[in-house]
Order: C-alpha cells, then sequence, then structure tokens
C-alpha cells in the first residue's frame, strides 16, 4: 500500500528542556517533523540527539516543552494525561529491544494483554491474539513461555501483540538491537509487509544503516535537531 499524502504525525518547532534557566538542557532544541500515514520512517543519530525524545513525545510517553506535536491534526499537548493515554492505547503499538515480554506469561497471553486493557471478552481477546500470531508465523508456539522460545521469536510475539489492536502507528525502538543477523532480516522483512500490505505507519529508532534501508526515508537527529533535509 502506497503512503498517503495525508500527515499523520507533526512536530513543529518542538522543543524539549528539562531544568530551567542557565541550568537549562536541551533534548531537542526546535523540530519539525511531518510524517505522513503509510510511511516507514527510520530515525538514526548518536547517542543524546534527541532522537530517543522525541520518539517518545510522538508515542505520548512526553510532551514537548514549547512548540506542538499534532496527531491528524490534534494539538497533543492540549490533551490530558488520560486523553493522552488512550490515544496511546488505540491508536499506537510498541516494539522494544529487550522484547518486554511477561516471563512466565505464554506468547498468546502475551499478546492478549493490550485487548485486556481495552476490555475485549476473553473469547474474543484469544481469537485475534491467535491471528496476529499467525501473521508472523508463530500460531504453533501460542502456549509456551517466552523462555521456551528464540530471540527472534520472543520478538516476533512482542511484534504481535503490537499489532493485535491494529494500530495506525508502530514505534519501533532498535527492534532488532538483540538479534544476529539473519534473525534482524526476519524482523525488518514482517515489519515491511505490515507497512506495505496493511499500509501501517512505522517509525524505527536504529543505529544499523543496513536496518534503516528498509525504510522509505530516514531522519538523522544531531544535537537535539534534524541534521539535514529528511524533515
Amino acid at each position: 500500500m502506497a503512503p498517503s499524502s495525508q500527515t499523520l504525525i507533526e512536530l513543529r518547532s518542538a522543543v524539549k528542556s528539562y531544568g530551567e534557566g542557565e541550568a537549562a538542557a536541551y533534548a531537542l532544541r526546535g523540530v519539525d517533523l511531518r510524517i505522513g500515514a503509510g510511511e516507514f520512517v527510520a530515525i538514526m543519530g548518536p547517542s543524546g540527539s534527541g532522537k530517543s525524545t522525541a520518539m517518545n513525545i510522538i508515542g505520548c510517553l512526553d510532551t514537548p516543552s514549547d512548540g506542538h506535536y499534532l496527531f491528524e491534526g490534534v494539538d497533543v499537548g492540549a490533551l490530558t494525561r488520560d486523553q493522552r493515554a488512550l490515544l496511546r492505547r488505540n491508536y499506537i503499538g510498541f516494539i522494544f529491544q529487550g522484547f518486554n515480554l511477561l516471563g512466565k506469561t505464554s506468547a498468546v497471553e502475551n499478546v492478549e494483554l493490550p485487548l485486556l486493557y481495552r476490555g475485549f471478552a476473553a473469547e474474543v481477546r484469544r481469537e485475534k491474539a491467535l491471528e496476529a500470531l499467525r501473521s508472523v508465523g508463530l500460531e504453533h508456539v501460542a502456549h509456551h513461555t517466552p523462555a521456551e522460545l528464540s530471540g527472534g521469536q520472543q520478538q516476533r510475539v512482542a511484534i504481535a501483540r503490537a499489532i493485535v489492536t491494529d494500530p495506525l502507528i508502530l514505534l519501533a525502538d532498535e527492534p532488532t538491537g538483540n538479534l544476529d543477523s539473519a534473525k534482524s532480516i526476519e524482523v525488518m522483512e514482517l515489519l515491511a509487509s505490515f507497512n506495505r500490505e496493511r499500509g501501517i505507519t512505522i517509525i524505527m529508532v536504529t543505529h544499523e544503516s543496513d536496518m534503516a534501508a528498509y525504510a522509505s526515508r530516514t531522519v538523522r537527529f544531531r544535537d537535539g535537531l534534524i541534521d539535514g533535509a529528511g524533515a
């Protein structure tokens, strides 16, 4: 599915600072960024460049100190904490480097968790979770715990958990950071297929240029600003 020309996410002169006066430290120094619906964007940059702060703002985990973050035209900074939590729960899926699976809980129960928080009935949760596992090729390990799965399988369970709610956006923070090359390729091809076939907007932080190559666009951060073209 081709990316839409519609802007889904926009940072306008976004600033994030900590502390006051001369002691203030700036993670973002006035970032302008637009991401269209259906895009696959890689965010790169050295440690301390501001990329993780930008991702936290896009994921509604933080708000700008100044400037604006617009989600489908809505100023997220003007929302209450509860409203931001609802936006995050209903529209955004998260994938982490460390998988973040519950260790004593089966794969299918891990995938069910976002549906539990949204109040789905048990039978519906199980059906949707199994379908999500099927979409990442892991229905056969639905009742295995994370300790019984390889790292690549654990990350695919985490991806199933992220997509089970049919989010508009997937935010992936170093999704291949704990994987070998072969498993990294599996994960990236899976993410690319969800972007291409389902039109899910994907924003991925990575340090690896070969992983960023799967994206349609790369945005590079440096010193709290976007470095060069790409915004």
